[in-house]
């Protein structure tokens, strides 16, 4: 037992060193300006940066927005996959999962692609506006589009295992014998007890938005990660400090959603 426990602090030990060494070599690197010394202007200097603001709004924009839709569409699909045609499972997942088989080059070339069609041959339809106001560069709603087909495979998971863990059609049922509709059953009753899936999948998808820069960069519009490689070319240390303060702010939220979801647990024991 002893020895079982040696080996699992050690390989735990090695992880940590595996994420803290480089992240600890760019703060060196961020603050260690050759012939100044110490200094912080790479930090202080963030948030007065052109660019910075406009490209973290509009990240979190697109994340507010993916996590809403990809969640509408895919929690009532899920509990009625649940409910009514258990043996579609395998299908869904394979169709969620896609994504992660997919390489985002030939993804992005497909809309691209699509993007480019549309306005050649529906210039004379309402749907040549369409294309025109998805691709509005203060709120590309394309971006939104393609967040939520590469958020499906972790939205999914998040999901099925928030609901593997509920009785959903006792649940569903009891809401129906006191009156309630679909819809009232599935916000009261369901809902309340997905709390921490919706949480894990809201999580992964903002940190999913966060930090795409392929499809974006190839798409022609600049968010938060497009940003902070631009401006690498000709402030490098500045792009380093932006990328470990987004870091930092991750690892937070991620703490918060995990003592939010402990407490939850916690609550719903008592």
């Amino acid at each position: 037992m002893a020895r079982l426990n040696a080996w699992r602090w050690g390989v735990l030990g090695l992880t940590g060193l595996y994420f803290l060494v480089p992240l600890a070599a760019s703060v060196v690197f961020t603050v260690d300006v050759p012939g100044q010394g110490i200094t912080f202007d790479a930090y202080t200097q963030i948030f007065s940066t052109s660019g910075f603001v406009s490209s973290l709004l509009l990240s979190l924009e697109l994340a507010l927005a993916t996590i809403a839709v990809v969640l509408l569409l895919m929690v009532p699909a899920m509990v009625a996959l649940r409910l009514g045609a258990p043996r579609l499972r395998p299908v869904v997942e394979v169709v969620c999962s896609l994504p992660l088989v997919v390489p985002p080059i030939a993804f992005v070339a497909g809309i691209g692609t699509v993007l480019k069609w549309g306005p050649d041959h529906l210039s004379r339809t309402p749907l040549f506006e369409t294309f025109v106001a998805i691709q509005n560069p203060d709120f590309p709603f394309v971006l939104v589009l393609a967040y939520v087909v590469m958020a499906l495979p972790f939205v999914y998971r998040a999901l099925d295992a928030g609901l593997r863990a509920v009785d959903v059609r006792t649940l569903v049922e009891a809401a129906r014998s006191c009156g309630a509709g679909w819809p009232q059953a599935l916000v009261r009753a369901v809902l309340p007890n997905l709390r921490g899936a919706l949480l894990n999948a809201s999580f992964l998808t903002l940190a999913l938005v966060l930090g795409e820069f392929t499809v974006a960069q190839l798409l022609g519009f600049r968010p938060f990660a497009v940003w902070i490689v631009n401006v690498s070319g000709s402030q490098a240390q500045l792009s380093v400090a932006v990328s470990v303060l987004s870091l930092l702010v991750t690892w937070v939220l991620l703490l918060v959603l995990a003592g939010f979801g402990g407490r939850t647990r916690t609550d719903s024991r008592g």
